[in-house]
């Protein structure tokens, strides 16, 4: 076969002109034949120009196929005789394309792997396609890998920045974003979840001083406005306006937020710091004689977000100095033992009202108090255990336990003062 001939314009399939004929045979061996030309075979493939270099080639070629793969072969004999400045609009779906893309490989046509390369990598994927691509470029090698350029691990400063921004949007650092402001911030502080996920990359971008010290801006930020929509909640005329009670439940589950990642970046104690800080005008305000029948779902979510801060604390996640332990106690406590009956009467008065406090929810903030209490000095004790037991609510939380342990140091505190004084006495006289 003259192999150096000038090439004719041809077509595919044309009989006529053709001087090489294909035989596709699939698994069933059903056959069928393609009318070729060796010109574009040789020019398009180094899979053909090897072929039909050999004198003993003849002029038919037989390639196996299955079932699956057939479709997928016909096509890429159809693009080798495409212009190659066409090869790429030919190209109609992610299917076709990755269908095609190792059979061009594998017939060592460069222009079409080139093309379903550039394709695959520009186009939008489904979830299901993505997961083919992926299991099928990891087959084809290093050739196939620009392909996946959309979901390689970026470096750790584009991490940072990615961060640094979701951080300053999820708490409005810079102000709000209208009209889709409250709807982008929620997918941010998503993201922001999602990215102090399990990653070994994590703990390198919380631990940069830059993401902590936004961060940080952004619990003052969120703070702040929380304090600020509701010290100007009862100057609003009619208190149980929807719209300001919805914007305070907003503020304080950004708080809320707030809460839940910061142990993720050892910035818990920050957070129980700024909500001692406001505790007192919090409940100041929530308090307040015309919010006696109100914002029963502000005070619940209050109880909420006050039980994380004192898990934190009982359980020694986050080290306090003893007189803010107790300050933290004596602010909170009262509250608590007032609101949980408050609660319990509404939700007997009428079985569908929604605003309760849980059992697990009583039984994690009662083991936080216990624990805390237990951990203070004894004096410290002995006024916030002499106060629960001149009020009426003996229940809520049922501080007996650390009673029980109270009673049980004092006595081996004594116990051990008189021993003490015995051996110092025996040392005298022996003297």
């Amino acid at each position: 076969m003259d192999l150096t001939a000038v090439a004719k314009p041809c077509s595919f399939g044309d009989k006529g002109t053709s001087d090489v004929v294909l035989r596709l045979r699939n698994s069933e061996g059903r056959p069928e034949w393609f009318y070729s030309h060796s010109s574009v075979l040789v020019s398009k493939s180094g899979f053909f120009a090897d072929r039909l270099s050999n004198p003993g080639s003849g002029s038919c070629i037989e390639i196996h196929c299955s079932d699956s793969t057939y479709d997928h072969h016909v096509n890429l004999l159809r693009l080798l005789y495409l212009p190659t400045n066409s090869l790429l609009d030919s190209l109609d779906s992610v299917q076709s394309a990755l269908g095609v893309l190792p059979l061009a490989i594998a017939f060592r046509c460069e222009n079409i792997t080139n093309c379903c390369i550039q394709y695959l990598e520009a186009v939008p994927w489904e979830d299901k396609e993505e997961e083919q691509i992926v299991k099928e470029v990891l087959k084809l090698g290093p050739v196939a890998m620009p392909i996946l350029a959309r979901i390689q691990p970026v470096d750790l400063s584009a991490t940072k920045s990615v961060f640094i921004s979701a951080v300053r949007f999820a708490t409005s650092i810079g102000g709000s974003c209208p009209p889709f402001g409250d709807e982008l911030k929620t997918s941010a502080q998503e993201q922001v979840e999602f990215m102090l996920g399990g990653d070994e990359d994590t703990p390198l971008v919380t631990a940069d001083d830059e993401v902590k010290s936004v961060v940080k801006s952004g619990l003052s930020q969120v703070c702040s406005l929380f304090e600020n929509e509701l010290s100007s909640f009862l100057l609003v005329p009619d208190i149980t306006a929807e719209t300001a009670e919805t914007r305070i439940l907003q503020c304080l589950l950004d708080v809320e937020w707030m809460c839940n990642i910061l142990p993720k970046m050892d910035l818990m104690k920050d957070f129980v710091c700024s909500w001692g800080e406001m505790s007192r005008k919090i409940l100041e305000i929530v308090e307040d004689k015309k919010l006696d029948n109100a914002m029963w779902v502000l005070k619940v979510k209050l109880i909420e977000v006050t039980g994380k801060v004192l898990e934190a604390v009982g359980y020694g996640n986050v080290i306090l100095p003893a007189p803010c332990r107790v300050q933290l106690l004596k602010t909170w406590l009262p509250y608590i033992r007032k609101i949980k009956p408050l609660l319990d009467a509404k939700a007997d008065e009428d079985t569908d009202f929604p605003y309760k406090m849980d059992e697990d929810l009583c039984q994690s903030i009662e083991g936080a108090i216990v624990s805390l209490v237990l951990a203070l000095p004894s004096n410290d004790q002995a006024d916030i255990l002499s106060d629960w037991m001149k009020t009426e609510q003996l229940k809520y939380p049922d501080l007996s336990e650390a009673f029980e342990v109270w009673c049980y140091r004092t006595k081996s505190a004594k116990r051990r003062l008189m021993e003490g004084l015995d051996r110092v006495g025996n040392t005298t006289i022996s003297l």
